[in-house]
């Protein structure tokens, strides 16, 4: 059980009486030193497993600690969410404390709020209400009731979406809606539970006696409410193991706090401590700038990592002249990443805010890159996935008992393309595309299913198919669905991840791209007070140190094409980048400052240095239409070279075989079309008529490596026309 543990993760494992906390920094092995612990202690017979509860607060990392404890050979161990652990026991004792049937639990507040909103005279959009939402969401965290909101102490450092006094109206609205209503948010259900435990000994007692040692991951992310159910469960005992890092906590708007991690020595004073900081993830010369970010944060328990992968590229910071000239180069050199054979999925483009994704999904999408989105509802729980299952499970209905393996595939694929799936994507970004990703994920899942499918009496095979017992393939392949669903655990798409900050954090791939490092977005602009700089810095390492062998971070100096240069590099890779004049501007040269016996790369990239940038500039300012010269500022104009007003002159004759051209091309290399050009690239070279390769390589969409594939039979086909 031991084996393959370093000698920290093993101090962890082998902790298995009273109080431990674990600081552990990004990328130690916390889960795996977590997991080895809880199933250490049961095998040894000094824990018992289904009075075990692993804690956490997303169910993708709940199902991943439930997988690797079946691993482990302790299955019957809890690992749960704080609000689904909760939600079992308040359903199981319902019948002990109200006389009615359990309320309907609510799967968003929006709708409500904007009832209670609207009763209390406030007309708001759909961003307000997800700010009253938020609003009554920490208030609701911190324990505190509608009329509690203008008198607390700790109501006055929180940013409000309006004033407090209108919130508290919104709130007590809220609150009698859903009591007329027989309705409970999930923030009601940690507070009810509070209560009980509070008031109910006996029910405290028979919880006590159902679950004795808990251990809880992600421990700087906890909140005062969770906090005092926690220490309701554990009653007088002490059998507790806390996992976090205060360096991650990322989440203070919503009421996360690091001070009982970072406190937890004062109030046990018995607890044995371990620090796990020996980083397996990422190169040195990312762990050096990840500990040079983090050293200017002020709070207690600052973990210095230590690199097993000492050697590495140092991470490189480059200036672009704006937004878009960014996204551009970064799907520019994903591009040639992915041409010399890195796996899309290997590859993710992180931002401070979701805005910042528009540019990156249009740069994406022009060059045929296949991007996902990270950030919303969880796989299992979208539209599309559960309309899918459901067709699916008429399918193993109608499925015949000698179904095989491949037959799954075809018959998945041909209930996806019933719901409008093709092999080809949307060509515009949004909810379409999103779609598009989810079902592609399945489809992908599905092959790789087939591919390792074991026979039916193997040892290695799933044992609980779930309702659909029968020699079906099809029903086998559904029974694994709704495993996957019940673990938490999403089919991965093989696409670039575009990803904000706050939804990277937990993850890591091979190569990161960090965009927006500026100030006014990392920091963010409305980030005043020493905290909430702090949490900006956290947030800083967090993205840093998702990257595991090459980070690439880089800013604009404006938003858009033409727009004055008045940002400056953020404050926080100051100290990693070379010296900036006035202006704000990064000297390019060979005096970059290095930290210890490692030099940090810093670069601008000026207009005629990057290949294939893919539209044309003047001297300064943004593209000009090629018609009447004014610029061009959305992606459709770049795109056509031309403003949307200006008439354009397209030969659909030219558009038909360039895109027949485009199928026997894409059949005969085995890739999706739009990997060879998408439907706006065919239409920009049907509107510009390119005459050279020169030519042709102004035309977006169109970079080096196409050129070189492509650009004859191209100019072959315009030639003829």
């Amino acid at each position: 059980m031991l084996a393959g543990l370093d000698p920290q993760q093993r101090a962890v494992a082998t902790s298995l009486e009273g109080p431990v906390v674990v600081l552990a920094g990004a990328g130690t092995g916390k889960t795996r030193a977590m997991t080895h612990r809880i199933a250490y202690g049961v095998h040894l017979g000094v824990h018992e497993a289904p009075r075990s509860m692993a804690l956490t607060f997303t169910n993708r990392a709940a199902g991943e600690l439930r997988s690797r404890l079946r691993e482990l050979g302790v299955p019957s161990v809890a690992a749960r969410t704080f609000h689904a652990a909760a939600l079992r026991q308040l359903r199981h004792f319902w019948p002990q404390i109200s006389r009615g049937s359990f309320p309907q639990l609510m799967a968003s507040k929006a709708r409500l709020v904007g009832e209670a909103a609207g009763a209390c005279g406030i007309r708001a959009d759909s961003a307000t209400l997800r700010d009253l939402a938020a609003d009554l969401e920490w208030a609701k965290s911190q324990e505190l009731v509608p009329e509690g909101l203008t008198g607390d102490p700790g109501v006055a450092n929180r940013t409000w979406s309006q004033e407090v006094a209108q919130v508290a109206r919104v709130y007590a609205a809220y609150e009698e809606l859903k009591v007329d209503r027989g309705l409970l948010d999930f923030e009601d259900v940690l507070l009810i539970m509070v209560q009980v435990l509070r008031d109910r000994p006996q029910i405290a007692a028979e919880v006590r006696s159902a679950y004795r040692w808990f251990t809880v991951d992600e421990y700087q992310d906890v909140n005062h409410l969770q906090e005092q159910l926690l220490q309701l469960w554990l009653g007088d005992r002490d059998d507790l193991c806390v996992v976090g890092d205060a360096s991650q906590t990322v989440y203070a708007f919503t009421g996360a706090t690091s001070k009982y991690l970072t406190g937890f020595a004062t109030r046990f004073p018995q607890a044995t401590e371990v620090r796990l900081v020996t980083c397996y993830r990422c190169s040195g010369p990312i762990v050096d700038l990840a500990n040079a970010v983090i050293a200017g944060t002020p709070q207690p328990v600052v973990l210095q990592l230590k690199a097993v992968h000492t050697q590495g590229s140092p991470p490189s910071i480059t200036a672009y002249d704006d937004d878009v000239d960014e996204a551009a180069a970064v799907a520019d050199q994903v591009h040639r990443l992915i041409k010399a054979g890195r796996e899309p999925s290997e590859i993710a483009v992180l931002y401070r805010i979701n805005a910042q994704s528009a540019e990156l999904e249009t740069a994406f999408t022009d060059r045929g890159i296949p991007v996902v989105l990270r950030g919303g509802e969880r796989f299992f729980d979208r539209a599309e996935i559960k309309e899918a299952s459901v067709r699916l499970r008429g399918a193993a209905r109608a499925a015949g008992s000698h179904d095989t393996a491949a037959s799954v595939v075809e018959e998945v694929q041909a209930v996806l393309a019933a719901m409008g799936w093709t092999a080809e994507p949307p060509r515009a970004p949004g909810a379409s595309r999103e779609r598009w990703e989810s079902l592609s994920a399945l489809a992908q899942l599905a092959q790789e299913w087939a591919a390792s499918r074991v026979p039916a009496d193997s040892p290695s095979a799933e044992s609980n198919q779930g309702p659909l017992e029968s020699s079906s393939q099809v029903a086998d392949f559904v029974a694994e669905l709704d495993r996957r669903a019940e673990a938490g655990h999403a089919p991965q798409a093989n696409a670039v991840t575009l990803a904000s900050l706050h939804a990277a954090k937990g993850l890591e791939w091979d190569v990161v791209y960090l965009v927006g490092c500026s100030e006014g977005l990392l920091p963010i602009h409305y980030a005043q007070s020493e905290e909430q700089l702090a949490e900006e810095r956290r947030l800083a390492y967090v993205g840093i140190t998702r990257a595991r062998a090459q980070l690439h971070l880089s800013w604009a100096r404006s938003r858009q094409p033409g727009g004055r240069p008045s940002r400056q590099l953020s404050r926080f890779l100051d100290s990693a980048s070379q010296s900036r004049d006035r202006s704000g501007s990064t000297q390019a040269g060979e005096s970059g400052r290095a930290w210890g016996s490692v030099r940090y790369g810093s670069s601008v990239e000026r207009k005629g240095d990057r290949e294939g940038a893919g539209r044309r500039r003047g001297p300064s300012g943004p593209a000009k239409c090629r018609i009447c010269g004014k610029g061009l500022v959305t992606a459709p104009e770049r795109t056509a070279s031309r403003c949307r007003t200006c008439p354009a002159d397209v030969d659909e004759e030219l558009v038909e075989r360039m895109k027949a051209w485009r199928l026997q091309r894409s059949r005969e290399l085995n890739v999706p079309a739009y990997v060879i050009c998408t439907d706006a690239t065919l239409m920009a070279i049907a509107e510009q008529r390119p005459q050279s390769l020169p030519e042709l390589l102004q035309i977006p969409g169109i970079g080096p490596a196409k050129a070189d594939q492509h650009g004859a039979s191209l100019l072959d086909l315009v030639r003829t026309d």
